[in-house]
């Protein structure tokens, strides 16, 4: 029996058997549907999985930034799944049973929620010379979800404004294509037509999209300071830095019903099992994820 026939039957299971509200139903049928994506990926049938597959899968949603609540409401889903599978006869052990959020020790950075990211864009200065450059970068970050160091070292020949990508290295020297939402690339846009074009650019670096003052590329150190500034002047009181809009692009994303095998690659991370065959979606597929679920896209 296949996922999607599976997930009929646990929906009309909610329904008419447990009667559930329709705001319980909807969110465990999105938080199947996120267990179905990773699972896809994997090459897992439903009656394969066991209890560390699981495991795994919330740890993965923990690396992308879910925090702990989500993480709870997904897990009382899948049990809830697995159990129906279990009065069906669909498996013989139910691997959620014994199933505990995972313990993590390794801290994820505060995210931020979608009004925070706008008071601290609308905090900028436009009118300083700086201004427009500090709106495109935190427009940047959170509209592709970049590091920080891909931010500092974006080229000009590696933007494709027209098609509304960026092609970024990574990790690695890895090369992975990300969409830009349309927030994103206005303000690029502006920043390079309108206050990029006035600044005196050092020899060898006219190929770099974000400069300083002195035309040298940004450094890392001062996307921080920027953004910690920002932080300040709206009263913020989260420990935040420029690694934040990159899970909060994730979260924002994965919440809002994104594709997970679409923001993992966005993202650019590595492989999350080493059984899973490497997929890689299609431009018009990721352009729109983007379109579809960023909050400023």
């Amino acid at each position: 029996m296949d996922w999607q026939t599976n997930i009929r039957g646990f929906k009309s299971y909610l329904q008419l058997e447990r009667g559930v509200a329709m705001n319980t139903l909807e969110a465990y049928i999105h938080d199947v549907d996120k267990l179905v994506q990773y699972f896809k990926m994997t090459g897992k049938n439903v009656d394969t999985i066991s209890t560390d597959d699981l495991s795994n899968f919330l740890v993965w949603l923990h690396e992308l930034g879910i925090l702990a609540p989500s993480q709870a409401r997904i897990l009382s889903g899948l049990k809830a799944f697995f159990m129906y599978l279990l009065l069906e006869g669909i498996i013989t052990n139910n691997p959620a049973a014994l199933l505990s959020s995972p313990r993590i020790t390794r801290k994820i950075p505060d995210t931020l929620s979608i009004i925070d990211i706008n008071k601290l864009i609308d905090a900028i200065d436009l009118s300083k010379a700086e201004g427009m450059r500090n709106k495109a970068m935190i427009e940047v970050l959170y509209g592709c979800g970049l590091r920080v160091s891909e931010l500092t070292t974006l080229r000009l020949s590696n933007l494709f404004l027209d098609i509304e990508f960026l092609k970024i290295l990574g990790k690695g020297n890895k090369e992975r294509l990300v969409p830009i939402g349309a927030e994103a690339s206005k303000f690029l846009q502006i920043y390079l037509t309108e206050a990029r074009v006035h600044i005196p650019i050092k020899p060898g670096k006219e190929d770099f999209v974000f400069l300083n003052n002195r035309g040298n590329p940004i450094s890392r150190v001062m996307v921080f300071i920027i953004i910690k500034q920002l932080a300040e002047i709206i009263g913020l009181e989260k420990n935040i830095s420029p690694h934040t809009f990159r899970h909060s692009f994730a979260t924002h994303l994965i919440e809002g019903g994104a594709d997970l095998r679409a923001v993992q690659e966005m993202l650019g991370h590595e492989s999350i099992t080493t059984t899973e065959i490497y997929t890689h979606l299609d431009r018009d597929f990721l352009r729109d994820t983007i379109v579809q679920f960023h909050p400023r896209s």
